[in-house]
């Protein structure tokens, strides 16, 4: 084999070529290596803090300072022009879409307003202007624990640091049962967390209708995640609904927290190789077969709902409805357990149809133990079915005031809630 010398010295002008093809080389490697100092540097400059974070810092914008392209994403989250098919970042009343909610949760504030939950961004403001919150006008007054303030106001972390953990947390709600507890003592299924509140006899309320003990799940998302086949393979929220993105040489988690069908490039073909309309169907699949059997037991609950009320009406006692009520609390929770999850029917679809299946199958044993009992109460007609046509109607049906709700509401948000911003913004004036 002949060396590069000899051949070049007989092809003079392979030797340019060569030079050449050198100098592109290294040329090119020289563009490489200063791209990669370039971009080092640059992730050096972003993740060195421009200011000190104080212990408590509550404000966004202090946290914007050190971490702007977070703060700037998070800021998309205003947006509220996408809806999927049952999801997205749009207001939806939900008891407009299905008025059964409101004879579900009779007796709780749930039955005045539920609405979809926007991007953070609105988190304060909407907590504030929900029916669920009531027009508390004094400090101690309030239809219902204020829980929701701790995930949803930044607020919060200063409370804590000011009073102390221990304080903070030190009220009770059951024998047993501390303030803002998980029910994970006995593990992480909808079967565990009912007999870990069944052990401390809790519930969240007594049903204005058939006088059963209820329990409210508060969205288990990430219970029920743990069921299904992410989960499993290792994926975490953020993965899907706050995707990496890059920007220079700066990787960050996008703070747009939202849907992935309204990202699924960033959020679902980063695994996935299916086309972006696949993708969308196949959730919609998981979704509509879940949803459709979950209405089908809400249909059953009201019916059960309606059918203790006219038992206790006819003069039911007490141990004839015990194992009644048992039942109706039951076969909600695995309703609620299912609805009060975002995504839980694509995110383990598998599980929220076996929780569902069970909601039915106690559900219907229940309602066949009432109809022997208003048999035994000298009733034997089919009760009356009532007109939820409309959420107007089923409110009006569980016998709620509505226009009083709302006159309150609007007394509260306009001589309270003025005075609390007007003393945080005094409070956050005098913050280095």
């Amino acid at each position: 084999m002949k060396s590069i010398s000899e051949l070049t010295e007989k092809k003079p002008a392979l030797a340019w070529i060569l030079f050449f093809v050198t100098i592109g080389v290294v040329f090119l490697l020289g563009l490489l290596a200063s791209s990669i100092i370039e971009r080092r540097s640059e992730a050096l400059f972003v993740n060195t803090p421009k200011t000190v974070i104080r212990d408590g810092e509550v404000r966004n914008e202090k946290w914007g300072e050190n971490y702007p392209r977070e703060f700037q994403s998070y800021y998309g989250t205003a947006d509220t022009t996408f809806r999927s098919k049952y999801g997205g970042n749009a207001t939806v009343d939900m008891l407009e879409e299905i008025p059964e909610m409101v004879v579900l949760w009779a007796g709780y504030l749930f039955s005045r307003d539920y609405k979809q939950g926007r991007g953070h961004f609105y988190a304060i403001q909407d907590i504030n202007n929900t029916l669920r919150t009531g027009a508390p006008m004094t400090a101690d007054a309030g239809p219902q624990p204020t829980t929701c303030w701790t995930c949803k106001s930044p607020d919060v972390p200063r409370m804590m640091k000011e009073e102390g953990i221990t304080q903070y947390f030190n009220k009770k709600v059951a024998e047993g049962a501390n303030y803002l507890t998980f029910p994970w003592d006995k593990g992480m299924t909808v079967e565990e967390m009912e007999e870990y509140y069944d052990g401390v006899e809790f519930s969240d309320w007594t049903h204005s209708l058939s006088k059963a003990p209820m329990l409210k799940a508060q969205h288990p998302d990430y219970e029920v995640a743990q069921h299904g086949i992410h989960a499993q393979r290792g994926v975490a929220c953020a993965d899907c609904h706050m995707p990496y993105q890059s920007e220079g040489g700066v990787k960050f988690t996008n703070h747009k927290m939202q849907s992935p069908l309204n990202n699924i490039a960033a959020s679902c073909q980063v695994c996935h190789r299916e086309e972006t309309q696949t993708l969308v169907q196949n959730v919609y699949d998981r979704q509509d077969k879940v949803l459709e059997a979950r209405h089908e037991l809400e249909k059953t609950l009201v019916r059960a709902h309606v059918e203790a009320k006219k038992a206790w009406d006819l003069g039911a006692t007490e141990p004839q409805m015990k194992d009644i009520l048992k039942g109706i609390r039951r076969a909600q929770w695995r309703w609620d357990y299912v609805a009060a999850t975002h995504g839980g029917s694509f995110h383990a679809p598998l599980e929220c149809a076996r929780i569902v299946a069970a909601g039915v199958s106690i559900a219907l044993d229940t309602r066949l133990k009432l109809a022997r009992l208003l048999s035994s109460l000298g009733f034997n007609e089919e009760v009356p079915y009532p007109d939820l046509s409309s959420k107007g109607k089923a409110q009006e049906f569980i016998g709620l005031d509505m226009k009083k709700s709302h006159e309150e509401k609007d007394v509260f948000l306009k001589e309270i809630v003025p005075s609390w911003k007007a003393a945080a913004a005094e409070r956050e004036s005098k913050l280095n």
